[in-house]
């Protein structure tokens, strides 16, 4: 470890030299010493010497950011996050907001959403990209629409269900005014509807399959529909063998992702549940 935390000294050394005789001469050598400072880093990493690594990817991201290299900036943001949160949760998030930050400016949202999953910042997202606008088309109304299916993934995970519900039926209402994105429309009911499931109000459910039937009269009609209709109908019922029998069903056609598959756990062991609180009390 001490061999890699002196090669790490060195290499940093040699990074500030070259920014220093640069910028008095020539300007200053950005390139150089942010592949000098990366290598600092990754040797600093491997002498595990967390907080050092951490300072110095940090370094290396300024150096991209000065070349306008900010997909190269951000990657080091993350890769200083990395190294912080072995010591300090705080010191980690700070580097993975300013990493989002500048993968949304560069139009990466996927990877901005990638990143908010560890620290909960999905608002960033909605905020930066600007997504309740949505009046814009082609490549970037995709890359939008991918960006908000990701927040309210994460929102879901995080038993955010309202949040979650919000972003899935405002996106299914905008998407059915385009006749790129409407065949995505009952995708995003059913992840809606489960988001419903999970916070285990029946006739809540059942008012939100009516509103879905008025808001695309073509939904009744899915297997989307029929399933979030068999479910609600097994918990109506309290019928758990009912409930698996469904989801199985429809996995069997269907690939259910895993986030998916957790929320319909979920809502499985709350039936569970409710069913062995009603036997215990008879």
């Amino acid at each position: 470890m001490a061999d890699h935390i002196a090669t790490g000294q060195q290499l940093a050394n040699k990074a500030e030299k070259k920014l220093f005789c640069c910028c008095a001469l020539f300007g200053s050598n950005y390139e150089d010493a942010a592949e000098l400072f990366l290598k600092s880093a990754k040797s600093f990493k491997l002498g595990k010497s967390w907080d050092k690594a951490g300072s110095i990817f940090i370094k290396s991201a300024k150096c991209h950011m000065k070349l306008d290299n900010k997909f190269d900036a951000a990657k080091a943001y993350v890769d200083a996050s990395h190294c912080y949160k072995k010591t300090s949760r705080k010191g980690g998030i700070t580097c993975l907001k300013q990493a989002v930050t500048i993968f949304m400016e560069i139009g990466q949202h996927i990877m901005a959403a990638k990143y908010c999953k560890e620290i909960g910042i999905y608002e960033l997202i909605i905020s930066r990209a600007k997504l309740e606008l949505f009046d814009i088309r082609g490549d970037s109304a995709t890359s939008v629409i991918q960006c908000k299916q990701k927040v309210a993934q994460f929102s879901a995970q995080l038993q955010q269900y309202q949040k979650a519900i919000k972003i899935y039926e405002d996106t299914a209402q905008q998407s059915l005014n385009n006749n790129l994105l409407k065949y995505g429309v009952r995708g995003y009911l059913l992840n809606s509807g489960l988001c419903e499931l999970c916070r285990g109000d029946i006739v809540a459910i059942t008012n939100t399959l009516e509103r879905y039937q008025d808001l695309d009269p073509t939904f009744s009609r899915t297997r989307e529909y029929r399933f979030l209709a068999d479910l609600a109908a097994s918990i109506d019922n309290e019928d758990v063998a009912s409930f698996t029998r469904v989801v199985k069903e429809f996995g069997s056609i269907t690939h259910l992702e895993s986030w998916k598959s957790t929320l319909l756990s979920r809502v499985k062991d709350a039936l569970e549940a409710k069913v062995m609180e009603e036997d215990d009390l008879t």
